[in-house]
C-alpha cells in the first residue's frame, strides 16, 4: 500500500491474498467460481501505442490505479492507456464454457486472451461478462486488459471524478475497480434474472434469461415451480412478509436450467406515491406513508477511492448510516458493486439511486453513452428491493430530453418511483438558481435543493414533495482530514455548535412534513476529500454528533429508529474543545521546538482555519525547511494547499515540478492567474495590454504561456473581440489542446467557426 494522508481501519487488513474474496454477485450466485483479484502486472503507455513489450510493475486488483491500496497510486492522463496482464491456467472440460466477469472497469476497456480480442465495454459503472472459451488453450493462458479513462476530459459519465480535484469534485478511479472472476458453466446456462415483487397480487414475477428458450425450475419455499426461460413466471407468495427498513425480510430462491444452478433472493416490497388520509400526496412504502429520511452518500474511500478496502467496510457505511437514524440513502451519481446493494437489502435501507450524469457539456456521443449505461444500470440493479427511487438528473448537470427520458425510465421500470430532476430548483443562501417550469414532467416527485437550510418543494397534484439535498455544514476534525489546509462546506461551524445547528434544520423538516414533505436528503454522512461536511470523518473514525443524539433528533421523522440501540458502529466522539484553544496549545509546542513534519502540516492547517495568515506563512516556511527532493505526492499536495501567491516559497517548488506533474502545473497556473493576470486585466478597463502581460509572464515558462493563452482566449471570447480571439484560441488549442475538456474545446471551435 502506498502512503496516504489518512486511511480507514480496514486498509491494514488488505493483502494480495485476500483482496475482496466474497462472491461479487449475490443475486445470481454459483457455487463454483474463481476469483481473479490479486496482483496483476501493469503498464502505462501513450494512447496510440501497442501492447507494451514489458510491464513496469504490479498492481493490486480491484483497487483503482490512483488509489493507495492499488500499490501504485499514479494518475492516468487522457493521452494514456493503462494495461493489465496476468496468466490463467485452463483445463478444458467437455460441454462447458468459461465466462469472464468484470464488476466494473472505468472507463473503456478491451479484453484479450492469448492475443485475441474477446470483447470490449464502454462505461465505467456497470458489469459485463464475456464467453472466452474459444480463445482459451489447455494449460497456461495470457489475459490482458487495455483501459482508456480520460476522466472529465472525456465524453462519458464520470460521477464526481476530475483530473484536478477540488471542493465537491474528487480523485479519479481509473481501470478495474470491482472484482474480476471466472465461472465454468454448461453450454446452456442462465445469463440473468429479473425479479419483480407484486405485493397487490401476493406474488412475485420472475424471468430467467438465457441465450435460448429452455425449461427451468424455480425452487421456492420447498417447492419446485416449472417454467420456460425468457418468459415471465408468476409465483404466489401467500401471507407475504413485507420488506421494510424495520423488517428487511428476504426470501431465498434457487433457479435451475439444465445443469446450471444459481442462488438468489428477493424482497416483497411496494413503493408508490398516493394520497394519505388528509389528501396529501405522500411516498408510500407497502401502501403506508413512509417519510424517506435520507443522506447523500458519495461512496468514496481515502485508501481505495471508488473501492471499499473490504466487504466489511462496504457494509459498515450502511450500518453507520442506519445507526445515525436514517432510513434512506441517496447513492449520489455512482453505481456501487452488487454487494453494496445486497448489504442494503439485508440491513434494511431505502435507496434512491442516481443515474451517473452525462458530460455536462453534452459533446458528441455523450447522450448515447449516458443512455446505454443508464439502461445497463436499470437492468443490473432491478432485483434489489432496497432501491425504491431512480434519480435521473442532478442540478442540470448534462440535462436534456427530460420528458422523453423520464417516460423511458417509468416504462422500463414501473415498479419504482422516479425523481426526474433533483435540484432543478436550487437555492443557496435563499437565492434561487435557474428554475424550469418543466422540472418535474413525467416524474413522481417535486424536488428542491436548499443550502444550507432545508426548504419544501413545489406542491403538484399526484407528486410527492421532497428536499433532495440540504445541509453541507463544514466541520473540520484535526488529524482526520484528507486536505489539511481547508474545510469545505456551504457554511462552517465548530464541532460544539454542529449539533444545535443540525437539530434546528431537522425541526424545520418536521414543520415541512406537516405541510406535505415526504422525504429529505442531508449532505452528507461522511467527509469526502476536500468536503469536510460529513457527520463522520472521511476515515470513518470520528462521529461529529454522537449516534444516540442523531437517533434522538431523527426519531420524530423516522418511527423505525431505535433510539437506544445497543450496538453502535465503532467510532470516537468528536473533541468539542474550542479550535482556537487547540491552536494556541499547538503554537506552544512549536515554541518549545517541535518540528515534526506531521505536526507542522497540522499547524499550517490550524493557522488557516483560525484565520492566522501570518502564522500560516511562518509555519508553512518551517514545513518547507525540512522537506527535500524528491517530493512525495502528499508533500506536493501540502505545498499546493499553502501556496496562494507567486511570492510564496511553495510557488517556486510547484513551478519547478510543473514540467512533469499536471496537478502542480494547474495549481501554479491558478496562482499566476489570481496573483498576476486577474489584477492586470482588472486595471485595464476592458482593453488589456496583452503584449505587456505576455512579457510579465515570461519568468514562468510554459506554465505562464499556458495560463496566458487560456486567459487571453476566454477574455477575448467574452468580450467578442474576434480578431484577438481567433489568434489566441488557435495558439491555445494547438499547444495545449490535450488538456482542454471536450465540451470547452467544442465551444472554442464553434466560436471560431461562427465568427
Amino acid at each position: 500500500m502506498q502512503h496516504v494522508t489518512i486511511q480507514t481501519r480496514w486498509a491494514k487488513e488488505v493483502s494480495p491474498d485476500n483482496a475482496l474474496r466474497e462472491y461479487p454477485r449475490p443475486q445470481m450466485e454459483r457455487n463454483t467460481w474463481t476469483n481473479l483479484n490479486g496482483l496483476w502486472s501493469y503498464a502505462i503507455t501513450k494512447k496510440d501505442a501497442p501492447k507494451p513489450a514489458s510491464f513496469s510493475g504490479e498492481i493490486l486488483v480491484p483497487y483503482p490505479i490512483e488509489s493507495a491500496l492499488s500499490g501504485v497510486k499514479k494518475a492516468l492522463m487522457p493521452d494514456e492507456n493503462l494495461w493489465y496482464k496476468r496468466s490463467l491456467n485452463y483445463v478444458p472440460k467437455a460441454g462447458t464454457h468459461t465466462v469472464l466477469n468484470f464488476g466494473a472497469v472505468d472507463y473503456q476497456c478491451w479484453i484479450y486472451v492469448n492475443g485475441t480480442e474477446v470483447g470490449n465495454h464502454e462505461g465505467g459503472y456497470t458489469a459485463f461478462s464475456l464467453d472466452i472459451t474459444h480463445a482459451l488453450k489447455s494449460g497456461k493462458n495470457e489475459l490482458v486488459v487495455k483501459v482508456y479513462d480520460p476522466s472529465d476530459a472525456g465524453i462519458g459519465p464520470r460521477g464526481k471524478q476530475v483530473l484536478n480535484p477540488k471542493d465537491i469534485y474528487y480523485t479519479p478511479s481509473s481501470g478495474i475497480w470491482q472484482t474480476v472472476w471466472l465461472e465454468e458453466v454448461p453450454e446452456k446456462y442462465i445469463t440473468g434474472l429479473e425479479i419483480t415483487p407484486d405485493v397487490d397480487a401476493s406474488s412475485v414475477l420472475i424471468k430467467v434469461n438465457s441465450k435460448s428458450d429452455e425449461t427451468v425450475s424455480l425452487i421456492f419455499d420447498g417447492k419446485s415451480i416449472p417454467g420456460r426461460s425468457n418468459q415471465l413466471i408468476r409465483i404466489p407468495v401467500k401471507n407475504a412478509k413485507l420488506w421494510s427498513p424495520a423488517s428487511p425480510y428476504l426470501y431465498d430462491l434457487e433457479v435451475k436450467l439444465g445443469a446450471d444452478v444459481v442462488k438468489s433472493y428477493f424482497g416483497m416490497r411496494k413503493i408508490s406515491v398516493a394520497k394519505d388520509d388528509k389528501g396529501i400526496d405522500r411516498i408510500m412504502l407497502n401502501d403506508k406513508p413512509y417519510y424517506n429520511l435520507g443522506t447523500l452518500d458519495q461512496g468514496f474511500w481515502p485508501d481505495g477511492l471508488y473501492t471499499a478496502p473490504t466487504d466489511e467496510a462496504l457494509a459498515f457505511d450502511i450500518k453507520a448510516i442506519k445507526a445515525m437514524g436514517f432510513n434512506t440513502i441517496r447513492k449520489h451519481i455512482k453505481i456501487e458493486p452488487a454487494r453494496w446493494y445486497y448489504h442494503a437489502d439485508k440491513i434494511g435501507m431505502l435507496v434512491w439511486q442516481d443515474f451517473v450524469q452525462p458530460n455536462p457539456g453534452l459533446p458528441a456521443g455523450a447522450k448515447e453513452i449516458f443512455e446505454k449505461q443508464g439502461a445497463e444500470m436499470l437492468s443490473q440493479l432491478h432485483n434489489s428491493p432496497s432501491i425504491v427511487t431512480w434519480v435521473l438528473f442532478n442540478e442540470k448537470w448534462g440535462q436534456y430530453d427530460q420528458a422523453r427520458l423520464s417516460k423511458w425510465v417509468k416504462e422500463k421500470d414501473p415498479s419504482r418511483i422516479l425523481d426526474g430532476h433533483t435540484g432543478e430548483y436550487l437555492y443557496v443562501n435563499g437565492k434561487l438558481r435557474s428554475p424550469s417550469p418543466d422540472a418535474y414532467v413525467n416524474a413522481d416527485i417535486t424536488d428542491v435543493h436548499a443550502y444550507p437550510d432545508p426548504m419544501n418543494s413545489i406542491k403538484m397534484d399526484g407528486k410527492a414533495q421532497v428536499c433532495g439535498e440540504f445541509g453541507g455544514i463544514g466541520v473540520f476534525i484535526p488529524e482526520h482530514q484528507w486536505l489539511t489546509g481547508s474545510a469545505w462546506g456551504y457554511i462552517q461551524e465548530k464541532p460544539a455548535a454542529l449539533k444545535a445547528k443540525y437539530e434546528v434544520m431537522n425541526s424545520h423538516l418536521q414543520i415541512f412534513y406537516r405541510e406535505g414533505l415526504s422525504g429529505s436528503i442531508y449532505t452528507q454522512p461522511f467527509d469526502v476529500e476536500g468536503e469536510q461536511n460529513g457527520l463522520m470523518t472521511y476515515d470513518r473514525e470520528v462521529i461529529k454528533i454522537p449516534f444516540a443524539e442523531l437517533r434522538r433528533i431523527h426519531s420524530a421523522l423516522n418511527p423505525d429508529v431505535q433510539v437506544n440501540a445497543s450496538h453502535d458502529p465503532i467510532a470516537k466522539d468528536a473533541d468539542l474543545t474550542e479550535p482556537a484553544q487547540l491552536y494556541a496549545d499547538a503554537i506552544t509546542l512549536y515554541i518549545k521546538g517541535n518540528r515534526d513534519e506531521r505536526f507542522l502540516k497540522k499547524l499550517v492547517m490550524m493557522a488557516g482555519q483560525n484565520n492566522d495568515l501570518a502564522g500560516k506563512e511562518r509555519f508553512g516556511n518551517s514545513y518547507l525547511d525540512i522537506l527535500g527532493k524528491p517530493y512525495s505526492s502528499e508533500e506536493l499536495a501540502a505545498i499546493s494547499e499553502m501556496t496562494t501567491k507567486t511570492t510564496d516559497r511553495g510557488f517556486a517548488i510547484l513551478l519547478e515540478q510543473a514540467k512533469n506533474n499536471r496537478k502542480a502545473n494547474v495549481k501554479a497556473m491558478s496562482t499566476i492567474y489570481a496573483d498576476v493576470i486577474f489584477p492586470f486585466i482588472s486595471k485595464s478597463g476592458g482593453d488589456p495590454d496583452w503584449e505587456g502581460l505576455e512579457s510579465l509572464l515570461k519568468p514562468y515558462g510554459d506554465t505562464g504561456v499556458e495560463i496566458y493563452l487560456r486567459a487571453k482566449t476566454i477574455s477575448a471570447l467574452e468580450a467578442k473581440n474576434w480578431e484577438i480571439y481567433k489568434v489566441a484560441s488557435k495558439a491555445y488549442l494547438d499547444k495545449f489542446g490535450d488538456y482542454i475538456s471536450p465540451d470547452e474545446k467544442e465551444r472554442f471551435l464553434k466560436a471560431t467557426k461562427e465568427n
